[in-house]
């Protein structure tokens, strides 16, 4: 049962709705209108009627045909739980993990921390090494994946200038801040060559791809370094005039002499990134930040038990909440509808405006990141613009979670997770969101 929440002023809610993410590539595709996508709501619009939500929802979820299906709806502002069906229960949550991911980073390190990726002396003369800092946006040049990185290129005038005529000779590459496996605990095998994930350091480069060009196609995959920290030493060391033979692993030594360092964008950015483009490696590289805030190891393991254990801090359930990685894409993970709704409601009240983060990426429907293609059909474009939520899918798992407009102008948080789904992913997103449009649709007085 979610506690009460003060209302959130009306320039909060309107804040709340702003659009930061990327719009749909379709050009033929119009826009939602800007009203119901900017404008703020009204705080004394009427909550629906839990009883007639019910009837609405009972009815879709029958008919949906995707096996299971567990809800949450909440009000945002008071926290009032309006619909429950299996909200308690613990459900692979996919790639909705990442609402939890942004929570806790956004909690432990604020939106304005930023990592920095440092080169300092090596054991002899000429020798550089480069230590990860767990910056998943790292770029080589001017052209780089991520808006805003920090660039090796820069970072190589520094050394050069730092080592004042001496000859660079080896490049020695340090990932071991991020220590252990490279790959999550219940991955698909493909996951590190399908091309949405990747092998986890904490050095690399674009997000462990193999070039910085961006696809137009929000959906896209990427070619991904097999060797992450390698593919960065090498770029580093042609940045620096050596051949790719120059680089080796090993450690920086402790006290060693800095040579130059560059800054990531800020963990909000990140977090707009991770949600809106449901970006996995960004996700792991986030969840590291909370081991790493909470004086743990940073391995796939400890950033699930350090995210639990904030989100645990921030009043959520701890019974309801198991995780293995920070992307959702383990099968491990299980989380309830209701944490979720829970820390969305949170986000939206006034107790912690550092949450606020957690709306900035969320996808918008028909419009943006990854709904961009939906919520469009006549059936379900009464959600366009008016939902807002992250999508989450494996085989056999379908799942979407955010907040919603509904017909009357209220804001509530809903999460609708599937993972036992007998149908075609497609077929099953399409009946997740007739379930989001009716609770849009729905005055329900």
């Amino acid at each position: 049962m979610i506690g009460g929440f003060a209302l959130v002023r009306p320039e909060q809610l309107s804040e709340l709705l702003h659009i930061t993410g990327t719009p749909s590539a379709d050009a033929t595709t119009p826009a939602p209108t800007a009203e119901p996508v900017l404008a703020g709501m009204d705080e004394n619009a009427p909550q629906p009627t839990a009883a007639k939500l019910k009837a609405l929802l009972d009815k879709s979820v029958t008919t949906a045909g995707i096996g299971p299906v567990n809800i949450s709806v909440v009000d945002a502002l008071t926290g009032t739980t309006l619909y429950d069906r299996g909200g308690q229960e613990t459900t692979t949550p996919a790639s909705t993990t990442k609402l939890l991911t942004a929570a806790a980073v956004l909690s432990v390190r604020g939106a304005d921390h930023r990592i920095t990726t440092s080169a300092v002396a090596g054991p002899k003369g000429g020798e550089v090494v480069l230590v990860g800092a767990g910056d998943p946006t790292l770029g080589v040049g001017p052209t780089t994946f991520y808006q805003g990185a920090a660039r090796l290129d820069e970072l190589a005038k520094q050394v050069k200038a730092a080592l004042a005529g001496v000859a660079p000779t080896k490049v020695i590459i340090d990932p071991t801040i991020f220590p252990g496996s490279t790959l999550g605990p219940g991955w698909d095998e493909d996951i590190a060559t399908g091309g949405y994930g990747a092998r986890i350091s904490g050095l690399m480069v674009d997000g462990a791809r193999t070039s910085p060009k961006r696809n137009r196609d929000i959906h896209a995959s990427y070619d991904r370094s097999a060797q992450p920290d390698l593919a960065a030493g090498q770029a580093f060391a042609k940045l620096l005039g050596l051949p790719i033979s120059a680089v080796t692993k090993g450690k920086a030594a402790e006290g060693a002499a800095v040579l130059g360092s560059v800054t990531s964008p800020t963990v909000g950015s990140m977090v707009e990134v991770m949600l809106a483009e449901s970006d996995n490696v960004v996700a792991e590289a986030m969840a590291r930040q909370v081991a790493i805030a909470k004086g743990k190891p940073a391995t796939f393991e400890n950033g699930g038990i350090a995210t639990a254990e904030v989100l645990a801090g921030l009043g959520a359930d701890p019974a309801q909440i198991k995780l293995v990685d920070g992307s959702g894409l383990s099968r491990r993970d299980a989380i309830s509808p209701a944490v979720q709704t829970y820390l969305l409601a949170l986000a939206a009240g006034p107790k912690h405006p550092e949450l606020r983060g957690l709306f900035a990426g969320l996808p918008v429907g028909a419009w943006s990141g990854t709904l961009n293609d939906r919520f469009k059909a006549k059936s379900v474009a009464g959600g366009g613009g008016l939902v807002r939520a992250k999508t989450g899918t494996l085989s056999a798992v379908n799942a979407i979670s955010g907040i919603v407009v509904t017909k009357d102008g209220r804001l509530l948080a809903f999460a609708i997770l599937a993972d036992q789904v007998p149908v075609d992913n497609d077929i099953a997103r399409d009946q997740l969101d007739v379930i989001a449009n009716t609770i849009a649709a729905c005055g329900c007085r």
